[in-house]
């Protein structure tokens, strides 16, 4: 088990200077045209792919970081660039992140590859799992799987909605509801390969903030795949649904974890870092505006009331991303989350992002409300923070819930 510590290694810094270097001359010089766009930034992912952050090798390397560190690291560096364009670049990895956390060796081996391509011919993956009327209550999903045993194939229908890459991806991983009785622990995820007759997209979002990534509806209608693209697999599924069954007549109230719940457990600190890191980019940018914008005959850092603000918003911050790097190095090391620890980084530094974004704006006053300078739009993007992989109110229920020690549905 690696030793928690605050400092990286040689190795994870050079990383992380790479990162920074590809997101300060590709990413956010971009950033501006694709958010007016509001288009998936081909050019700038095939960039990604070329240099080799766009891949498997680059995550697996990342996310098998024995510190925890690696992920947290590169998704603060990328969404300091720009938060659409980062997602577009990483929306991939959450529909991986769903193989790597539910699939078995043989489903990883052959279907994460298919989810990035290579640099000449890059992929996408989508992960599917809010609902039009299943958002933060997943326990009212309806998109349905039913097994067709004499073909060994599940047939599903159902629409998903918010999906980052929907109805554009190579690969889907849906989540679905295979036991209506048993609420969400009648859920199992599936992989729906390229082409497959029946899923298409839906309504495209046009969206208030991370514009240049795409968020759409998928509809599944009598969708067919093979028995192999269950991730798990039938025999894991059927006994992993036959303790709830018997949970459920005893009257148990054991936790029971889902497919979506254990992709978004392994997710939240990732997200936690996307937020630290447009909190950071709008911070530096205020800095830098407060040392040069002169008021009165001097910077207007000198002035207490902005001094301060620069003060509280470091501070926000560098707290925010401790307890990022806190949850990382738990999860990949194995430590439990007794006190909500992976919720409580995304809580804490989706809403940081959030108030640095709008200070930001303050600072900077009427230019801040322009989109000459880049805060505004950094602010826009920062709300989705609060929202996507359960919003802040269902962060505080999922803390709450485990400090009162009651089961997390």
């Amino acid at each position: 088990m690696a030793e928690f510590t605050m400092e990286l290694n040689d190795e994870q810094k050079e990383v992380r200077d790479w990162l920074h270097g590809f997101a300060a001359d590709v990413i956010r010089p971009a950033a501006a045209e694709w958010d007016e766009r509001e288009e998936t930034p081909w050019p700038v992912i095939q960039e990604a792919a070329k240099v080799g952050i766009y891949s498997l090798d680059f995550y697996a390397q990342q996310y098998f970081d024995p510190t925890g560190l690696g992920i947290p690291m590169a998704m603060e560096e990328l969404f300091w660039g720009d938060a659409g364009i980062a997602l577009s670049i990483v929306g991939t990895g959450l529909a991986a992140v769903g193989v790597l956390a539910n699939g078995t060796e043989e489903q990883i081996g052959t279907w994460v590859p298919q989810m990035y391509g290579d640099a000449g011919d890059v992929k996408l993956a989508a992960f599917c799992s809010s609902e039009p009327d299943a958002g933060s209550d997943v326990a009212s999903m309806r998109t349905r799987a039913v097994y067709d045993e004499a073909k060994d194939e599940w047939v599903i229908n159902g629409t998903k909605t918010w999906a980052t890459n929907g109805g554009i991806a190579n690969v889907h991983v849906v989540v679905a509801v295979v036991d209506p009785d048993l609420g969400s622990k009648g859920h199992a995820s599936f992989i729906i390969p390229p082409n497959t007759p029946g899923l298409s997209q839906g309504q495209k979002f046009k969206k208030h903030g991370i514009r240049a990534s795409h968020t759409a509806e998928v509809i599944l209608d009598q969708v067919r795949v093979p028995g192999s693209c269950l991730l798990g697999g039938k025999p894991k599924l059927d006994e992993r649904l036959a303790r709830a069954r018997e949970r459920a007549k005893a009257g148990g109230g054991e936790r029971v974890k889902n497919a979506a719940m254990a992709t978004f457990e392994a997710s939240r600190p990732a997200v936690g870092a996307m937020a630290v890191g447009t909190a950071r980019a709008a911070y530096e940018v205020a800095l830098d505006y407060a040392k040069t914008r002169e008021q009165f005959g001097r910077p207007i850092i000198d002035n207490q009331g902005v001094a301060f603000e620069l003060a509280d918003m470091r501070t926000q911050i560098d707290a925010a991303r401790l307890l990022v790097w806190r949850a990382s190095w738990m999860a990949v090391n194995g430590k439990p989350f007794t006190a909500a620890e992976g919720s409580m980084s995304k809580l804490y530094a989706s809403e940081t992002a959030k108030k640095v974004t709008a200070q930001a704006i303050q600072i900077l006053g009427g230019n801040g409300y322009t989109r000459e300078y880049p805060v505004e739009r950094m602010h826009r993007d920062s709300a989705i923070y609060t929202i996507f992989e359960g919003t802040s109110e269902i962060q505080r229920l999922v803390i709450a819930r485990t400090l009162a020690g009651m089961p997390i549905r």
